[in-house]
Parts: structure tokens; sequence; C-alpha cells
């Protein structure tokens, strides 16, 4: 099969694209045949080495968690799904190495989802890490009918389906973005504020006595600007800043989940989560959409078609 590879961490030119053999299938996984993957922040972070200390590379790598595709084979023990089907998944393993950007991956069943019905399969691939990581946070913030929420970094992948999520539990959402994106930040049902001095006025006069709720989606230390936007017994989280903790808020990883993920792909069948792709690359330039991703230049997902 056809695959983007790595041989050591570094730059985009270190990918290739390189024949590999078939992987093999466990009895609770599933060969997926790939039709698009996107490309997550967390994809040329890793790639870079940058999570060295949290999760073991075994070279070659094949970068990529998030998959769109359908199943080709299925393990010894799968009752959940057969052959033919189509599906999505967040293909988080113990280790970085068989990833999703290539022509087949073996994904256990713990990592997918049916694919919803209403959207492509490059809209499908946008879905399983940037809308797992939205879902679970809002939940584990315990984010309701009622709640004041502010997102930062509201345009993001991430933001994007927080924003959305948010409105659909119910929740009144403020969404800080760059003034270019205001208008962006409306369509997605939230007011926007800008980023920087200005945001806490703005929240402010929005909302005097304060928010419920701040998801921190970008880092750089706006969350410890959370005790000038927040009502008592506010809930804090983040995915992107451990000073969280320092705050009594929580910090947050995504985890593959298949239950969370059919109700993330629910949501986009009954139209409640609209999916924005900024661009979508062949398999063949891997490496320019890796470059594009971590330009931070970019609203919506990036996405490689595979097939």
């Amino acid at each position: 099969m056809r695959a983007i590879t790595y041989h050591r961490y570094g730059g985009p030119d270190v990918l290739q694209l390189t024949d590999l053999p078939t992987p093999k299938v466990g009895p609770d996984s599933v060969l997926v045949s790939v039709r698009a993957t996107s490309v997550n922040p967390v994809d040329w972070k890793v790639r870079e080495g940058y999570l060295d200390g949290l999760m073991d590379a075994v070279f070659p790598v094949v970068p990529g968690w998030d998959v769109a595709g359908v199943v080709e084979r299925v393990g010894l023990d799968v009752p959940e799904l057969a052959v033919g089907d189509e599906v999505i998944g967040y293909v988080r393993k113990d280790v970085v190495s068989g990833g999703t950007t290539a022509e087949l991956v073996a994904a256990p069943v713990r990592t997918l989802a049916r694919k919803p019905s209403s959207l492509s399969w490059e809209e499908a691939a946008t879905l399983p890490l940037a809308g797992l990581t939205a879902y679970q946070a809002l939940r584990r913030l315990g984010v309701g009918r009622g709640d004041t929420v502010l997102v930062h970094n509201a345009t993001g992948g991430v933001g994007a389906f927080a924003v959305q999520i948010a409105r659909d539990l119910g929740a009144r959402v403020i969404g800080t973005a760059s003034e270019r994106n205001h208008e962006h930040v409306r369509s997605l049902g939230a007011e926007p504020v800008p980023y920087g001095e200005d945001m806490v006025a703005s929240v402010r006069q929005l909302v005097p006595d304060g928010v419920d709720v701040v998801l921190d989606l970008v880092g750089g230390g706006v969350i410890r600007t959370s005790p000038e936007v927040v009502k008592a017994g506010a809930r804090l989280g983040s995915v992107a800043d451990d000073a969280v903790t320092e705050l009594g808020g929580a910090y947050m990883w995504v985890r593959p989940d298949a239950d969370d993920l059919a109700a993330v792909a629910a949501l986009a069948d009954r139209g409640a989560l609209r999916v924005d792709v900024a661009r979508v690359f062949s398999l063949e330039e891997a490496a320019a959409a890796h470059e594009l991703s971590a330009s931070g230049h970019v609203r919506g997902k990036v996405v490689i078609r595979v097939a």
C-alpha cells in the first residue's frame, strides 16, 4: 500500500511517499480502506518531536489519527462491523506509528463509528479528533442549558465544533477570534470578542456578571485571564495550557471513544454540526498539507484525500 512516512523527527521535508506492507488486523480491529484523513496541529507537533516525552514513536511513522473510509476486513471478534461498512475514526494507538495517512489502516473497534451519511468523505474525515475534543471537553465541564460559555479560539478546528456543540446543548456562547473572523463566529452561533488586551472588557460588556464556563483551545497564557471574566463557581478547562490546574480547572486530552464519536456523527447528520473544509490535498501533497496546518493561517480543517 502507499503511505506517507517519516523515519526521524523534523520538518515537512521528512515526509515521504512510501510503499508499505498491508497492516495486520488484530482480533478486535478492522482494516479500513482510507478515503480521506485530516491534518491536526498535533500531527506536525508529533512529527517535530514535541510529544516525544509523552508518546513513544516507532519509526517509520505513518502520521495521522483521523480517518474516513470503508471496512475491508474484520478481525476475529468484531460483531459491531462488517466488510463494506462506512466508518470514521480517531485511530490513536498506544504508540505513534501506524497512522491514517495511508491507503489502509488497522483500526481498533473502540476508535470507530459509522460515517455520517450527510457528509462527504472529506468532510467526515475532519470530525473525529477535533469533534471528539470539543464534545468530551464540554461534557466534562458540564455545559448545559442556561450556561454562558467562553470559547478561546472559536474559529479553530476544535473551536468551531465547540461553539456549535455548546449551542446545541442550550448554552450561550462567546468566542474569541481575530476581527476578520468575527462574522464567521456569528455564523456559528456565537458572539465574537477580540483577542488581546480588549478581550476582558469585551466579555464583561456582554456578560457583566461573568461567564459560567471557559474553554481554552489556544494556550499562550490566555487561561490566566479567566478570574477577570468568570462568576463565582465557574468551570475552567484547557486542552492547550496545564496552567489551568493552578486555577482549579481541568487540563484535558481527547481519547478514542466509539460512543462519543457516534454522538458527534449524529450531530452532523441532524444538521447541528457544520463542517468547514479549508483545503483538500492529495496524498502526494502531504508535506504541503502539514505546512498549511502549521502556518496558523487557516480557517477550517485541512484534508488529505487518499482514494
